[in-house]
């Protein structure tokens, strides 16, 4: 017969036995864990794209957005003003569900806002809105540009500061009334070499519809790409995805001197989500791929 010691004894042992199985029940296996842990960092969080230049397949637009899907992208970058059919741009992007995140003005270099001529600085300006309106009408939410180029005597440091903000805030009813964000890309332009500079520009425009648009590749040269982006933080809105190596010069990316474990440690510092797009040289199937492989890999996408 069972004493009343040696029956408290079993329920106890009985009630810690059950309250361990429930317990385990509630905890993620280990092939979960092992799932979720393998899970990239920015997925999710970071979203890819290409330049419109770099697909080098597909006839129609239809069918470069297709392929773009097919190899993993996340949507479409176009180029602005005057290059794209917007229904035809519409009906692609409504077949394949891929989106358009904005465009990048086209004429930036050749008609630019800091140019010396006040006729030129008005159609380059004049660019710029027709941008903001077709990426609007795209659906997409910022245009891209390149503010000028120090070029001389009559197009200095500056003047590509002074004339490029004057230009710049003059479109800025449209792009706030269009909800299209003008991003400021850095360049080899001999302008704003210094993340602190080109911090101290956007301030000085201090407007939430100017950012940056910042190119990783592009300030290796001159100073680690994770300083630049610690300096600029939250400016930043979308990011361009390119290597570059002290002895290889631009090159695929991941095979250049851009500290890619850094970047990521900086992105997730200044808590950055959004596009990225890569602008490398491009090709058909094969290098589309490639590049988004690579994407995927340096920016645990």
């Amino acid at each position: 017969m069972t004493s009343l010691f040696e029956s408290a004894l079993q329920r106890r042992q009985f009630l810690a036995t059950s309250a361990a199985a429930l317990a385990a029940s509630m905890l993620p296996s280990a092939v979960t864990r092992a799932a979720e842990s393998s899970v990239p960092e920015n997925r999710g969080r970071i979203y890819k794209s290409v330049k419109w230049g770099m697909i080098g397949a597909g006839g129609s637009v239809l069918e470069k957005f297709e392929l773009c899907k097919e190899l993993g992208y996340d949507g479409m970058e176009l180029e602005a003003p005057l290059r794209h059919d917007v229904a035809e741009v519409l009906a692609a992007s409504k077949a394949t569900g891929m989106p358009v995140h904005g465009t990048v003005d086209q004429k930036h270099w050749a008609v630019r806002l800091s140019s010396p001529d006040a006729k030129t600085r008005d159609e380059a300006r004049n660019d710029l809105l027709v941008s903001l309106q077709e990426t609007h009408d795209f659906g997409g939410d910022s245009v891209l540009l390149v503010p000028g180029k120090v070029g001389g005597d009559d197009e200095t440091h500056d003047h590509v500061w002074e004339r490029s903000i004057e230009q710049i805030r003059l479109v800025l009813p449209t792009a706030s009334k269009l909800g299209v964000r003008v991003l400021i890309e850095n360049v080899w332009n001999g302008f704003c070499e210094t993340p602190e500079q080109l911090r101290d520009y956007l301030d000085e425009i201090n407007s939430p519809w100017v950012g940056s648009y910042f190119d990783i590749g592009n300030v290796q040269k001159f100073s680690p790409s994770a300083n630049w982006i610690r300096v600029l933080g939250e400016r930043i809105v979308k990011l361009d995805v390119k290597d570059w190596g002290t002895s290889n010069g631009f090159c695929k990316i991941g095979d250049g001197d851009v500290d890619w474990p850094e970047v990521r440690k900086a992105l997730a510092e200044i808590r950055f989500t959004g596009w990225c797009t890569a602008e490398v040289n491009g090709g058909g199937r094969e290098e589309l791929a490639d590049i988004a492989a690579r994407m995927d890999r340096v920016l645990a996408l």
